[in-house]
């Protein structure tokens, strides 16, 4: 099992700064991934960003240059640093973990945060 816990978030106003961590611990091989998503009420959770082993990352269209998402993979960490924010930015923000694990062959599995409060207002 892997447990993925959040931190950071809170309130922002709008056109301010917030940064969000995530740190995955348990029994696994390693991690392929790690990435944020959020979902605001009354729509489907969305990418945020994502980054994979190698540090190649992928960010969802409307957070591209305002969002950037770093880790320390081999601290099993990842970062979201968010600037700019928008009232639209408003949302619960989920860490998901792609993690191997070996059990007679290798396998892939995603765990989810319980995520973290982002509220953009002024």
């Amino acid at each position: 099992q892997v447990q993925v816990v959040e931190s950071g978030g809170g309130l922002a106003q709008p056109g301010g700064s917030l940064s969000l961590s995530c740190a995955a611990s348990g029994s696994f091989v390693s991690i392929n991934s790690m990435g944020w998503y959020r979902q605001a009420p009354g729509k489907q959770r969305e990418l945020v960003a994502n980054i994979i082993t190698g540090g190649r990352t992928s960010y969802g269209d409307s957070m591209k240059g305002r969002f950037t998402i770093s880790s320390a993979i081999d601290k099993n960490m990842v970062y979201l640093h968010m600037n700019n924010l928008k009232p639209e930015d408003t949302a619960v923000y989920y860490c998901n973990v792609e993690a191997i694990h070996y059990a007679g062959s290798f396998n892939t599995k995603d765990y989810w945060g319980q995520g973290t409060q982002v509220t953009v207002s002024s």
